[in-house]
């Protein structure tokens, strides 16, 4: 029986967190997923401090990429990133849970244009991120052999 739209965005994106060691070792959860969208959380942790005592800018950025990067590759179609940006709104502390929540707002041909708002837990805006992804050739599953 063929996967529907949010069950294929569900393996897809088990299959990419499954293979994302960078993530991981940042202590980065896949929370939410579905097609063109993605939810990842982080906790900061003392060693994602900079020398002024808050989050490092490229710990941020780390996680608004890896939920932009979840959210694109939610169609089976290889993705990666072809530019980034980031607006650093707010200070992100030591012990802060942080959620980026990544939505699609266009996709066509090879191409598409996704939004990455990051958030403390007290739904705080620390960041946005703009993130333009281009297909590449090939697929993250074996639709064939998945059951």
């Amino acid at each position: 029986m063929p996967l529907d739209a949010q069950q294929l965005a569900e393996a897809c994106a088990s299959t990419l967190y499954e293979r994302d060691a960078a993530s991981q070792a940042m202590g980065m959860q896949l929370l939410e997923v579905g097609p063109g969208r993605a939810s990842v959380g982080m906790h900061v942790r003392a060693d994602m401090l900079q020398g002024v005592g808050t989050c490092h800018g490229g710990h941020l950025f780390a996680l608004a990429d890896s939920a932009f990067a979840f959210a694109c590759n939610t169609y089976n179609a290889v993705t990666v990133a072809i530019g980034c940006s980031i607006d650093y709104v707010a200070p992100a502390q030591l012990d802060d849970r942080l959620v980026a929540r990544a939505v699609e707002q266009s996709r066509s041909g090879r191409t598409g244009n996704y939004d990455v708002r990051i958030e403390n837990q007290r739904g705080e805006l620390i960041a946005l991120f703009h993130g333009k992804s281009y297909k590449v050739r090939g697929t993250l599953l074996d639709l064939e052999n998945l059951q």
